[in-house]
């Protein structure tokens, strides 16, 4: 593979690590206080990728990348055994003055 096509690629992933905002109350207070948001994230995403990806799509410069892996569960709904899907999450605080705004704007 020549430089460009690598580049090409690893452009191209930036845009399929970010899978969703999540949102929640911790999230908002989160958001509103620290100025940290929440995103699904693939499974094998690490920290480069997730700061360089919210960077691109976004904007903004990040400050720092904290990853959660949640692992998965079994839970029964009426008596059936079930099992949640593991997932991960990327905790972004952003450098002051930077802002993410996913209600748009008007």
């Amino acid at each position: 593979m020549t430089t460009s096509t690598v580049k090409k690629v690893a452009e191209e992933r930036l845009y399929n690590i970010l899978l969703a905002p999540q949102i929640s109350e911790k999230a908002t207070r989160l958001a509103e206080k620290q100025h940290q948001f929440v995103f699904k994230v693939v499974k094998d995403a690490t920290k480069p990728e997730v700061k360089a990806a919210v960077e691109k799509l976004f904007e903004v410069k990040v400050a720092d990348v904290n990853i959660c892996v949640t692992h998965a569960k079994t839970r029964n709904f009426k008596q059936i055994p079930g099992r949640r899907k593991a997932h991960k999450k990327a905790y972004v605080a952003l450098k002051e003055g930077f802002d993410i705004d996913f209600a748009g704007k008007e």
